[in-house]
């Protein structure tokens, strides 16, 4: 069984074009792990004069990964590190079935836990 995340990145104050930047910044790291695909999230129809069925929204990847504790939970830990480095100011949001929870670059025991139990919740059989 295939597992989908779906992983939004949000700084204040920035255009489409920025949010497109880091996400894909993001994904060259994710690409990494043991996934599937990471990819831009597509939804709807493409905008008039545009090419493709889908539309691409900003900032938003989907991955497809097989389920389990160890690949959702490297998944967070590259996402956790990523935003780390990056200063401060920017969120990813991370979906599983619509649950979602929203990571920031602090790294306090509240939000581990909360981080944790997530990861459990969606690991699959393997927990």
């Amino acid at each position: 069984m295939e597992s989908e995340v779906r992983l939004g990145v949000v700084e204040e104050g920035s255009d489409e074009a920025r949010l497109e930047e880091l996400a894909l910044a993001l994904r060259q790291e994710l690409l990494a792990l043991d996934v599937r695909s990471v990819e831009p999230y597509r939804e709807g129809e493409a905008p008039p004069g545009t090419r493709g069925g889908l539309a691409a929204i900003a900032g938003v990847l989907s991955i497809s990964l097989a389920p389990g504790l160890q690949v959702v939970g490297a998944v967070v830990a590259v996402v956790r590190d990523w935003l780390r480095r990056s200063g401060g100011g920017r969120t990813v949001k991370l979906a599983i079935d619509g649950d979602v929870i929203e990571l920031t670059g602090a790294s306090d025991e509240m939000q581990q836990q909360l981080v944790d139990a997530w990861i459990r919740k969606h690991a699959g059989t393997e927990a």
